[in-house]
C-alpha cells in the first residue's frame, strides 16, 4: 500500500491506496473552510497551523496500515509554500522512520488522476482543469506526457467565483454559494463582457469580468437595490459569462484539435452549469466525457495516491534530501 498526503492549500487529507488493485483502503479529509470564511479567502499562515494540527490526528488513524506500506507519497507542487511544507515534512519523517521510499506528486496530475480513483487510467485525453488556482486546457497522453495548451493570464475560474462572492459578502468558498444563488436568478439580467472574445489565442482571463461585476454591484448599492433577487441575478449572469468564456475557447480549440476523450477536473469542475455545457459541446464531436466523482473534485489525498501508484510502478522515487516545495509550476509541461 501507499500512504499519500495532501496539504497544498486548505484541505488536510491522507489516503491509503492498494498498489496492485488501486483500491482506496482509507481516505479522510479535514476542511478548513469554516476557519477561513471570516477572511473571505485562504490565509496561508492560518492554513499551515491548521494542517499542523489536523494531519497528525488523521495519521493516528492509519497506524494499523504502517506494516503494509511500500511508499509514502506527498504533494510538493504547486500550492502554498507554507502549507506544502507541512505535508512534505510529515512525509519525510514517515519515509525515514519506516525506511520506505518517498514519492513527490504534482498536484495538477493529482486532479487529472481524480478521474481514475479505483479505476484504470484512460489516455489520450483532452482535459479542462478548473480550480481556485488554475484554469488550463491540457493534452495528456500518459502520466509523463502532459502538455498545457492554454492557461489563465490572471484570475482562475474558481478564484473569480470566490471574489464575486466576497464582493457581495456571501461567504467562502464562493463557488457553491454563487452557483446556488444563480439557480433563482436571471442570467440575462446583466450583459457582462465575455473575456478575450476577439482573441484567437487559447488563453483565459477573469480580471476584466470580475471588474465588470464589481461595477454592477456598486451601481446597485448606490441605487439601494442590492436585494436578494438582484444578488441572484448578478450571480446567474456572472456564472453564465464565466462559462461562456471557457466554452468559447474550447470551441476554437476543438475546431482544430477535435478531442478523442474530454475530461473536466479540479475543484471548480463541480460547477453544474459548466459540466452540462461541456457535455453538450462534446456531443457535437461524438466525444465521451470523463468526470470525477464530486467528492474527489476538490483537493484530496485519494487522487495523490492514485498518481503515486503509477509513479511507484515506474520506480519514480525522490531522495529525502532533494524533495522541495514549489508554489508555482511555470513550465508548459509537467
Amino acid at each position: 500500500m501507499i500512504l499519500s498526503i495532501e496539504s497544498s492549500c486548505d484541505d488536510s487529507s491522507i489516503a491509503i491506496t492498494n498498489i496492485e488493485t488501486k483500491e482506496l483502503i482509507y481516505h479522510k479529509k479535514i476542511s478548513q473552510e469554516l476557519e477561513h470564511s471570516a477572511y473571505g479567502g485562504v490565509v496561508p499562515e492560518l492554513a499551515a497551523r491548521l494542517h499542523a494540527e489536523a494531519l497528525p490526528k488523521i495519521l493516528e488513524e492509519c497506524k494499523e496500515y504502517f506494516q503494509d506500506l511500500k511508499a509514502i507519497a506527498v504533494t510538493n507542487a504547486p500550492g502554498l509554500s507554507v502549507t506544502l511544507t507541512e505535508g512534505v515534512t510529515m512525509a519525510k519523517a514517515l519515509s525515514l522512520s519506516l525506511n520506505i521510499p518517498l514519492i513527490a506528486v504534482n498536484h495538477l496530475k493529482g486532479h487529472i488522476y481524480s478521474l481514475f480513483i479505483e479505476k484504470k487510467e484512460q489516455f489520450p485525453c483532452t482535459i479542462l482543469l478548473v480550480s481556485g488556482g488554475h484554469t488550463q486546457i491540457i493534452e495528456a497522453n500518459n502520466l509523463n506526457d502532459m502538455r498545457v495548451i492554454g492557461s489563465t493570464m490572471d484570475d482562475s475560474f474558481g478564484e473569480s467565483f470566490d471574489k464575486v462572492s466576497k464582493m457581495m459578502g456571501l461567504g467562502y468558498p464562493g463557488g457553491p454559494i454563487v452557483q446556488e444563488k444563480a439557480k433563482t436568478g436571471d442570467n440575462e439580467a446583466y450583459d457582462f463582457p465575455i473575456p478575450l472574445r476577439q482573441s484567437p489565442k487559447i488563453e483565459f482571463s477573469y480580471s476584466g469580468l470580475k471588474n465588470a461585476v464589481r461595477i454592477a454591484i456598486l451601481k446597485e448599492e448606490e441605487n439601494q437595490n442590492l436585494n436578494e433577487q438582484t444578488i441572484s441575478n448578478i450571480c446567474a449572469s456572472f456564472q453564465k459569462t464565466a462559462s461562456d468564456h471557457i466554452l468559447m475557447k474550447l470551441k476554437k480549440y476543438f475546431k482544430v484539435n477535435p478531442p478523442i476523450t474530454f475530461a473536466i477536473v479540479g475543484g471548480a469542475s463541480a460547477n453544474t452549469e459548466l459540466r452540462s455545457r461541456c457535455e453538450k459541446l462534446c456531443e457535437t464531436y461524438d466525444c465521451p466525457v470523463l468526470l470525477a466523482e464530486l467528492k474527489y473534485c476538490s483537493d484530496n489525498a485519494a487522487m495523490i495516491g492514485r498518481v503515486a501508484v503509477e509513479q511507484y510502478k515506474n520506480s519514480d522515487f525522490i531522495s529525502i534530501n532533494k524533495i522541495d516545495v514549489k508554489s508555482r509550476i511555470k513550465e508548459s509541461t509537467f
